[in-house]
């Protein structure tokens, strides 16, 4: 009888734990606590026995060196957490078009505005913002905005540009901007329409990575909520610096609930709006 690798009994020892945890560190900035053990090893293990390779030494030497970085990218999708919902957090969408785009507007006299949302997940927050600034926001008719939206995990990227959502994902849609925006399909899911999903324009971005920040500029809005709870100190502060970067002077960034910019950097200015609380890049 021949063993194939799927009969092998894989194990990730503490110092190849070690070892894929520094490398994924430098590789994406998130690092993996302890806890996350288990979590990191049945996936680890997976991708060992779906590689065919028959041991965990082997399967990283051969991620390491491999020239197309696929694997790395498979590792990368099956590694991070995509939860959402359409219209999470929604105070911040109801400060974007109630306060905070009028002002930019005002003061900068701006025709045009650039909304980053970074990471879109499978593509819920993107298309909130779409719908808010249609539904919401009247001056939508005499500016311009180009709407962008980014993720390091390539997989969830397709999800979002197909726009096909579950009935979880749209429970916080009213009955009327579901028939507006969606179709259903022919198994109970709900399709984005073409016009809906034409407004974003999705691209595979790593936040830890300067080649690819360096691509964004003179961002007017960026809401990059719930990711940097994921990294450790220098992360997040190298990950604020480019995101301080990526904004145009007296631009914004939204985070998420839990995560607070006063305690990464010093270089916004806190702005407290009737809605939501928000970070600015000084004019000057």
């Amino acid at each position: 009888m021949t063993l194939t690798n799927k009969d092998l009994d894989i194990k990730i020892t503490n110092a190849e734990f070690e070892r894929f945890r520094d490398f994924f560190y430098r590789k994406t900035g998130i690092r993996f606590e302890d806890s996350k053990r288990y979590f990191v090893d049945k996936r680890l293990v997976d991708r060992v026995k779906k590689t065919g390779a028959h041991s965990f030494r082997d399967y990283f030497t051969a991620m390491r060196f491999q020239a197309s970085g696929a694997e790395l990218q498979e590792l990368i999708n099956i590694m991070t957490v995509n939860e959402t919902y359409f219209f999470r957090e929604a105070h911040q969408f109801d400060c974007m078009v109630e306060e905070l785009l009028d002002e930019i507007v005002t003061n900068q006299q701006k025709k045009e505005l650039k909304i980053w949302s970074i990471p879109s997940s499978t593509g819920e927050e993107p298309y909130s913002i779409a719908i808010y600034l249609m539904e919401r926001w009247p001056s939508i008719e005499r500016v311009d905005i180009e709407l962008m939206s980014s993720d390091i995990d390539s997989s969830v990227l397709e999800k979002a540009k197909a726009g096909i959502f579950n009935e979880r994902s749209v429970q916080n849609l009213s009955p009327l901007l579901k028939k507006k925006y969606f179709t259903k399909t022919e198994h109970g899911l709900y399709q984005a329409t073409d016009d809906l999903r034409s407004c974003v324009h999705f691209s595979k971005v790593n936040l830890n990575e300067q080649k690819d920040m360096q691509k964004y500029r003179d961002i007017d809005l960026i809401f990059c909520r719930n990711v940097l709870i994921y990294f450790d100190d220098v992360s997040r502060r190298n990950a604020a610096e480019a995101l301080y970067d990526a904004l145009a002077p007296g631009g914004f960034i939204f985070l998420g609930h839990s995560e607070s910019m006063s305690r990464i950097s010093s270089l916004f200015k806190v702005r407290k709006f009737k809605e939501a609380l928000a970070y600015q890049k000084p004019i000057a």
